[in-house]
């Protein structure tokens, strides 16, 4: 079975405090996009994981996809040995979820492969179990994420007929580094408001981790302001970076950036 884990953006990610379990209190929007990467899960006689495409840093075991496997095993054990294989293609480090999109899709996968009748909210939990953005992966579809990112209500945002243009400068942002520079703020306005009003989201709908992310890593402000410069009716940084994108309500242009910058222009459904 092959499927095509998908990358998400985030609109808008407000951080409200300090949790006692160490996590942030977060409200955001995560929204699908058509950046994936393709992972295939074939039952066999011995496991085995393998990747192509992006390296990806770290002992294999340590991967999502294989704690997945695990995860689920541990609870059924009808589980059979299976060889797993990951073309990376979503950049990493990048605000984008692509390992947690990964982790979301194999345990859906094995859910079908292996016929355990898991219903999604139950896959919610183990997804959560993983990492705070794998449970969005399950419904896929945009949502408003509040708590440290695990509880999930449908959002009213339609992109489609838009474009999203991406870049992404190559610079690695860790959860951790990205958390250690970003002051609270309490009192925000709510989220589902703001998102109410795209005419207003340029002003409105603020990511953040930028305040501070952008002071150490200037080219990232200098990216959304050239997306502005382009035409983009909105531009963020997504998640904790460093990936930024821009929203045109026609097909952008293509931008001059350093030849190792990955760029995407997609249209959106």
């Amino acid at each position: 079975m092959i499927t095509f884990p998908n990358a998400k953006i985030n609109l808008g990610l407000q951080i409200l405090g300090k949790r006692k379990d160490n996590f942030h209190e977060i409200s955001t929007c995560m929204y699908p996009i058509p950046v994936s990467d393709a992972l295939e899960i074939i039952p066999s006689d011995t496991s085995g994981f393998s990747s192509s495409g992006i390296a990806i840093p770290g002992e294999s075991e340590n991967n999502l996809i294989l704690k997945a496997y695990h995860l689920l095993g541990a609870d059924f054990p009808q589980l059979s040995p299976v060889q797993i294989h990951l073309h990376k293609n979503i950049p990493i480090g990048a605000g984008l979820g692509g390992g947690s999109a990964d982790a979301a899709f194999a345990l859906s996968m094995l859910n079908d492969i292996f016929e355990l009748k898991i219903d999604k909210q139950k896959l919610k939990q183990y997804a959560a179990r993983l990492g705070s953005d794998c449970p969005f992966f399950i419904e896929n579809q945009a949502q408003i994420a509040t708590g440290r990112g695990e509880l999930l209500q449908p959002a009213a945002v339609k992109l489609s007929g838009n474009w999203l243009y991406l870049i992404h400068p190559g610079i690695h942002i860790s959860t951790q580094e990205a958390y250690a520079g970003v002051q609270p703020r309490s009192g925000q306005k709510d989220l589902k408001e703001i998102l109410k009003k795209p005419e207003d989201w340029k002003k409105d709908l603020t990511n953040d981790f930028e305040s501070s992310l952008f002071k150490k890593y200037p080219i990232l402000s200098a990216i959304k302001s050239s997306l502005y410069q382009a035409g983009a009716w909105y531009a963020s940084m997504s998640g904790s970076g460093s990936s930024v994108f821009g929203l045109f309500s026609e097909e952008p242009e293509k931008l001059s950036f350093r030849d190792h910058y990955i760029q995407v222009r997609k249209a959106l459904d």
